[in-house]
C-alpha cells in the first residue's frame, strides 16, 4: 500500500527516524511475525528508566479473542479504525520502585521513553504504530484484569503494516498523513523558565 506523502521538514539535522516517525489510523491486518514482534518489546526493554527499575509492562493482543477483549476497551472512534491492526497493546507503568516499595513518579515518564523504543523499532521493521489516549480506563482495568493499586494505564497502540486509507471512516481518511509540529523554539528554551 502506497503511504501518504511526508512532507515534514526539520528545523536542525536530525536522523530521518524521528521525523519519519507518524501515526497512521489506515493498518493492514496482516499478521507481526513473532521475530519482528519480538524486536519490538525487545527494544523498549532496553529504554533508560529512574533506578533502572523498568516499571513498564506491555500487554498485547494478537488472536482474535484477545484483539475483541482489547479492541472493546477503546472507546467508538478509535475502534472504527485500530480494529485492523494486527496486534493491540496497552502500556502500564508500575506505580511503585520494585527495590523500595516507595511510590515512582518517575514511571510514566520511563514508560514513555519504552514506548518510544518500540515506535522507532516499529519502523525500523516497516511498521507502524499509533498510541492512543482514547480508552475506557475502567473496562480496561477490569477486563484485562490489571491490579489499580500497582499500575496505571498509560495508553493504548495499534501495531501493525501500513493498509488501505479507503477502509478509513470519511472523516478519518482526510487527516490521514503525517503532521506537523510546534516550532523548535517552542520546545526548548535555554536558560529559565520565560513566558
Amino acid at each position: 500500500m502506497a503511504e501518504p506523502e511526508n512532507r515534514r521538514e526539520p528545523e536542525a539535522e536530525v536522523h530521518q527516524e524521528f521525523w519519519g516517525r507518524w501515526s497512521p489510523r489506515a493498518f493492514s491486518p496482516e499478521p507481526i511475525p513473532e521475530k519482528i514482534l519480538a524486536a519490538l518489546f525487545e527494544a523498549a526493554r532496553w529504554a533508560p528508566s529512574c533506578y533502572n527499575d523498568q516499571p513498564w509492562l506491555f500487554l498485547y493482543a494478537r488472536s482474535p479473542q484477545d484483539r475483541a477483549l482489547f479492541l472493546s476497551c477503546l472507546v467508538e472512534f478509535n475502534r472504527a479504525w485500530a480494529g485492523k491492526a494486527p496486534v493491540l497493546a496497552f502500556v502500564l507503568a508500575r506505580k511503585t520502585f520494585e527495590h523500595n516499595g516507595e511510590p515512582n513518579r518517575w514511571a510514566p515518564f520511563d514508560a514513555g521513553a519504552a514506548w518510544m523504543s518500540l515506535a522507532l523499532q516499529a519502523r525500523k521493521a516497516g511498521l507502524y504504530t499509533h498510541a492512543m489516549a482514547g480508552f475506557d480506563e475502567d473496562r480496561a482495568y477490569e477486563v484485562l484484569k490489571v491490579p489499580r493499586e500497582e499500575y496505571d494505564i498509560m495508553a493504548a497502540l495499534a501495531i501493525g503494516a501500513y493498509g488501505d486509507p479507503e477502509t478509513l471512516p470519511p472523516g478519518v481518511r482526510k487527516t490521514e498523513a503525517p503532521n506537523g509540529r510546534k516550532p523548535l523554539g517552542e520546545v526548548a528554551r535555554e536558560g529559565a523558565f520565560t513566558k
